[in-house]
């Protein structure tokens, strides 16, 4: 999924929109001049971004020289160092801003990742990304959450069906919705979204492969389990929190989609150091 070409895409993007005609304050610093530093942690997290860091400064200057202490996925304590660096002056500052971004920015995603899995880790269920992801980074962000221990979701429109409550009207019916899907793309992964369990039935009768149960509670998820009996893989999803997701987990639903994994990201802590 995450290649050295898609890498080099979106850090080149970064780093256009950063410096664009120049870093002028990196021009205050004389050309020949070279310097060693690092990239510390303030707060304990997952790590993930490493590959885009290396890209950005390299990017900018391929002698810059990254020698890692932690690699993706890696649990990461409040105050070590991640990584140490080397090359000239001008090209670790301006690169800087733009590796940072992007190691804050997945080593959030995999920390958020990281604590849910925790807290479910005594049942069976996978946790679910979704398409709650920041404009331009989906790749990236599904990335850092496989790194967190969770999983992915479909990655976008295109690789598998997932029948909501308007393509269910439009097309007639879940028979009908399901009907057309294997029709238009056989072999894709088929998916319906019902609220009920009148709906669940239409769906396991029509042959979906997997059901998301849209806001169930925690009755009603406990019932479809039992309904369903393996006919489908059951999919939990909406009102998911941390408060909520032990007992849904508990329930015996194959998955559970939490858009938070994305959508609320913090990023972590870290700065870079030139000594």
């Amino acid at each position: 999924m995450i290649t050295a070409e898609y890498i080099a895409k979106i850090i080149a993007q970064a780093l256009a929109e950063d410096i664009e005609s120049g870093d002028i304050t990196a021009e205050l610093i004389g050309g020949d001049v070279q310097a060693s530093g690092s990239i510390v942690t303030r707060e304990g997290g997952t790590l993930c971004g490493t590959a885009f860091a290396v890209e950005a400064f390299q990017q900018i200057d391929p002698s810059c020289d990254v020698e890692w202490a932690a690699q993706d996925g890696d649990v990461l304590t409040a105050g070590s160092t991640l990584c140490t660096l080397s090359g000239p002056a001008r090209a670790l500052l301006t690169a800087e801003r733009t590796a940072l971004n992007f190691l804050q920015l997945l080593s959030g995603t995999a920390t958020t990742a990281s604590h849910y899995a925790a807290r479910v880790a005594h049942t069976e269920v996978k946790l679910l990304d979704t398409r709650k992801t920041v404009p331009g980074l989906r790749l990236a962000q599904k990335y850092a959450v496989t790194c967190g221990g969770c999983y992915n979701h479909r990655i976008g429109l295109f690789d598998a069906f997932l029948i909501k409550e308007n393509h269910i009207s439009a097309a007639g019916g879940i028979a009908e919705a399901v009907a057309a899907a294997r029709s238009v793309a056989p072999g894709k992964p088929v998916e319906v979204e019902v609220e009920n369990e009148a709906e669940l039935e239409q769906a396991l009768t029509a042959g979906a492969d997997r059901i998301m149960l849209d806001n169930f509670t925690l009755e009603g998820l406990r019932s479809a389990v039992a309904h369903a009996a393996g006919r489908a893989e059951l999919e939990a999803s909406g009102n998911v929190t941390d408060e909520t997701l032990v007992s849904i987990a508990e329930t015996g639903v194959d998955f559970i989609s939490i858009g938070a994994l994305t959508k609320h990201v913090r990023a972590l802590d870290l700065s870079m150091r030139i000594d």
